[in-house]
């Protein structure tokens, strides 16, 4: 019987320079996305995927991530005696039972696939999930979700893909298709951020995994790829033409970049649209701008 998927990591140790100013003091995963940080997200996505145990890699200035995490007593204590139940409900979703999150320390900055490897001791020899905050996925059913039911008919190692244009691809990790299934792709290649003219397809790698323990021994061969990191997509591709096989899986969803300013913009106008409470306000005010600009041409 296949092992279930109980362990995710979150790499959360980048210091967030695109973000600057704001990234100073407030760590990019707590950066609020309509009302919920990104990381909360990411969290809830875990979650409905049967997550039972958090890792974060993070690095020096992250203590206000932690802290969201943790119970806030004066804060609880004071929505209570104001009545404000609808409030309390709501920061249970933001609480962690202790046992069930750790915090790693990345003391380098050497890749997505050092970050991973820091966390090798406490997945031991289970399949683990890898989830990127930066990536949020509007789905009706959550895309961690998706890929731990195909990955209970196809085991082996699972990267959630989308097709991006061409001349986008060097932005990515690329698969080299062997068989396409549908939302199901079995991978002979992949790689890290080509050249356009040298990428194998236009199907492109984001940050949603599940993996294998075998990809953890791979990394501890430690070496450096493209951009003299050590790239996760590496340790992954290694596995092809193994007992462990590559898939690609085509989630259903719309992904929103929210690792630049123009992604997290999106990601915020699409979020709140989708809301009844803020739907009517914001959708008239973006008519009015639209109105405006027309008006000026």
């Amino acid at each position: 019987m296949r092992r279930k998927v109980t362990k995710a990591i979150f790499p959360v140790a980048g210091m967030g320079t695109r973000f600057l100013p704001a990234t100073k003091s407030v760590p990019k995963e707590i950066m609020t996305l309509v009302d919920r940080p990104l990381v909360q997200y990411a969290i809830d996505e875990a979650r409905a995927a049967g997550i039972k145990e958090f890792i974060f890699v993070t690095s020096r200035g992250k203590s206000a991530l932690e802290d969201y995490f943790d119970h806030s007593p004066v804060l609880e204590q004071e929505l209570r005696r104001k009545g404000k139940n609808d409030l309390l409900e709501l920061l249970k979703t933001t609480n962690m039972d202790s046992g069930a999150i750790a915090y790693i320390r990345q003391h380098k900055a050497l890749g997505l696939g050092h970050a991973v490897w820091c966390a090798r001791r406490l997945i031991g020899n289970e399949p683990f999930a890898v989830m990127l905050p930066d990536d949020v996925i509007a789905a009706e059913t959550p895309c961690l979700q998706q890929m731990v039911e195909a990955y209970e008919e196809t085991g082996g190692n699972m990267v959630a893909a989308m097709e991006v244009p061409p001349e986008r691809a060097s932005a990515y990790g690329v698969l080299d298709v062997q068989e396409d299934m549908g939302s199901i792709v079995s991978v002979k290649g992949m790689v890290e951020k080509p050249k356009q003219e040298e990428a194998p397809s236009n199907l492109a790698v984001i940050g949603r995994y599940i993996l294998g323990p075998s990809v953890l021994t791979n990394l501890n061969k430690m070496k450096t790829g493209a951009g003299g990191e050590i790239q996760l997509t590496d340790a992954i591709a290694a596995d092809i033409g193994t007992e462990n096989t590559v898939y690609g899986y085509r989630f259903r969803g719309q992904r929103f970049d929210c690792g630049s300013k123009a992604g997290f913009l999106q990601a915020t106008v699409a979020f709140a649209l989708a809301r009844d409470d803020l739907r009517a306000d914001l959708s008239r005010y973006l008519q009015e701008v639209t109105q405006h600009e027309k008006a000026a041409e």
